[in-house]
């Protein structure tokens, strides 16, 4: 009866050292991931609602303005250094002060639509984010616009 006890007793000592070991195992883990989600958010953090615009089809001359709005999702002010078209019908404007955290802003990007035809054009940023570009794309069709209709005027008209 002896031996059943003391074997019963080192079987419990054993599995409560392993489950033991299991918890802190479990512990570690979970700090170490703790820690590198707060690195991953530490530093600036440009988190746009659409990093692509399309205009659609529009007629030639329509308002070639259209908003990129992004949030400063990091723990550090968000610095714009440029913004750059792929061409010069695209134009930029972007905010020159810091954006802070939790603070939105916006990209301006304006096309020429003077200009027929398809197109798919890209902004490049140069920020504080570890020097990292970040690139915008808009896209549409300019069609021509429509002749305005013929009026009858009453020259020449015998009325």
């Amino acid at each position: 009866m002896k031996k059943i006890v003391l074997t019963l007793s080192l079987i419990l000592m054993v599995a409560g050292i392993m489950a033991a070991q299991e918890v802190q195992k479990a512990a570690e883990k979970a700090e170490k991931k703790e820690m590198s989600d707060a690195s991953a958010v530490s530093g600036p953090k440009m988190t746009f609602e659409t990093m692509v615009m399309d205009y659609g089809e529009i007629a030639k001359g329509s308002d070639p303005l259209r908003k990129f709005e992004f949030t400063n999702d990091g723990t550090e002010p968000l610095v714009i250094k440029s913004a750059k078209g792929s061409c010069g019908c695209t134009v930029p404007d972007y905010p020159k002060e810091p954006i802070l955290p939790g603070a939105t802003g916006a990209i301006d990007v304006r096309y020429d639509t003077q200009r027929i035809g398809q197109f798919t054009k890209t902004v490049t940023l140069t920020t504080n984010i570890d020097d990292q570009k970040i690139v915008l794309t808009i896209k549409g069709k300019v069609n021509q616009e429509l002749p305005e209709e013929s009026v009858p005027t009453k020259e020449g008209s015998i009325f």
